[in-house]
């Protein structure tokens, strides 16, 4: 039986790791909690807001107790519960319309037939999930050359995701549109659903998802009517974007300015188009249309080039060095920094460089206000700048390296100085925690 001392210690090691796991790559996600005991372990999957590749993994690779505690985790909103989301909802609905009947028949429908209804009723999903609960049979392997060759509508990719039954090779095959429209109505929605059920990762979205161009607006999609990233969602998806790229563009202003105009063309994953971006390949051709959402989109992915001069002058300074002394109460904190988020004295890079400790930086509730949902911050800029600053500061320290994500876990809740010095001392092997 732990003593209150020991279960202490692991709730905050629990929450520490939790806010690790937004910035981590998927081998160290795994590693990370492979290394935890039994009650940190518990903790993470029952009482942590999780990202949502996290959760993902956890249910794919997991233990029965695994799912079970996160099935008990009233953080987990929206995620791959049993039944949800989606198929049960639409399962209750009616069975098809009459005026559908007469058009389709009863069934069963033959695999090529199916194939051609779904891209007759495919621009919403309503009528393809409609008609998947008929009588028909799915032949996967047609499925997927058919569409490789022209593909299929994404209200019915989206149906397909949600009660296609579908192995998960088939799944992300379903998301490459490389031989149809860049962009179609909704075009979005089945990588969200396929992230939302928890089919595909983030950074599987980033593989699989193609042409590039909508995998680099994926990475910062406007707000949208409908389904639609969520806050946390979006901040991943950003962060599994720059992964992909960081390798081949780093800090490089010039090749970041330049990968709008050479995605443009691309047909390919933006891995592929990573690859021949180091490769050195052809520019993109000159008829090739500019596209002011692509290239907004790569603005904001593209890391802060810091060259210009900082607004404020001495009232910068003073907000700068604010973060490293904590007010008297988390409230009065919250209102200064929100305060000088919106004069534009400090950025989200800011908090994230100077604030301490390093685990109130990582913690967008202490300096923004508790919320009691990570999607409700009335500051999404500031999130969003704040998660690609850690990523950043994250990979540059630790890269993909298992032990020393685990150092920086172990140093996190007891370590009062801020992050990258937290990360310099873990790189260092001057251990900074004072757990044994």
């Amino acid at each position: 039986m732990p003593t209150a001392e020991e279960d202490r210690a692991s709730r905050r090691l629990a929450w520490c790791v939790a806010h690790l796991l937004r910035h981590a790559p998927h081998p160290v996600v795994t590693a990370l909690i492979d290394r935890l005991d039994g009650p940190t372990r518990k903790y993470l999957c029952r009482d942590q807001w999780l990202p949502a590749s996290a959760v993902t993994l956890l249910l794919r690779d997991g233990t029965a107790q695994d799912r079970h505690y996160i099935a008990r985790n009233p953080r987990v909103v929206g995620r791959p519960l049993p039944g949800l989301p989606g198929p049960a909802r639409y399962a209750a609905r009616p069975g098809p319309s009459p005026e559908l009947l007469r058009e389709v028949g009863p069934g069963p429908f033959a695999p090529g037939e199916l194939i051609g209804l779904l891209r007759r009723h495919g621009r919403r999903p309503r009528v393809p999930l409609t008609l998947l609960r008929m009588p028909h049979l799915l032949d996967p392997g047609l499925l997927l050359a058919e569409h490789a060759r022209a593909p299929l509508p994404s209200g019915a990719v989206e149906a397909l995701l949600l009660a296609g039954a579908l192995p998960r090779e088939a799944c992300a095959a379903l998301l490459d549109a490389r031989t149809g429209d860049t962009y179609g109505p909704r075009w979005y929605r089945p990588a969200v659903r396929a992230l939302r059920m928890g089919l595909l990762t983030c950074d599987e979205l980033v593989a699989h998802v193609a042409p590039a161009p909508r995998t680099l607006l994926l990475g910062h999609l406007p707000a949208v009517p409908g389904l639609r990233w969520t806050l946390p969602e979006q901040a991943e998806m950003q962060s599994a974007v720059q992964r992909a790229l960081r390798p081949v563009l780093g800090q490089d202003a010039r090749r970041w300015a330049e990968l709008p105009h050479r995605a443009a063309a691309f047909r390919g994953t933006l891995p592929e188009l990573a690859a021949a971006l180091a490769a050195g390949g052809p520019p993109a051709p000159g008829g090739v249309r500019h596209d002011p959402a692509l290239a907004r989109a790569v603005r904001h992915l593209a890391p802060d080039p810091g060259t210009a001069e900082p607004t404020g002058g001495w009232e910068r300074e003073l907000a700068l060095v604010s973060l490293a002394v904590p007010m008297d109460t988390v409230d009065e904190d919250v209102r200064w920094v929100r305060d000088c988020l919106d004069r534009s004295l400090l950025t989200g890079a800011d908090v994230i460089r100077h604030k301490v400790p390093a685990c109130w930086a990582l913690d967008e509730d202490q300096w923004l206000g508790d919320t009691g949902h990570p999607d409700r911050h009335d500051r999404p800029a500031a999130v969003l700048a704040a998660r690609a600053e850690a990523d950043r500061l994250f990979d540059a320290a630790l890269g993909e390296d298992p032990a020393a994500w685990w150092r920086a876990a172990r140093a996190l809740p007891d370590f009062a100085g801020t992050l990258p010095e937290l990360l310099a001392r873990v790189t260092d092997g001057d251990s900074v925690s004072k757990r044994p």
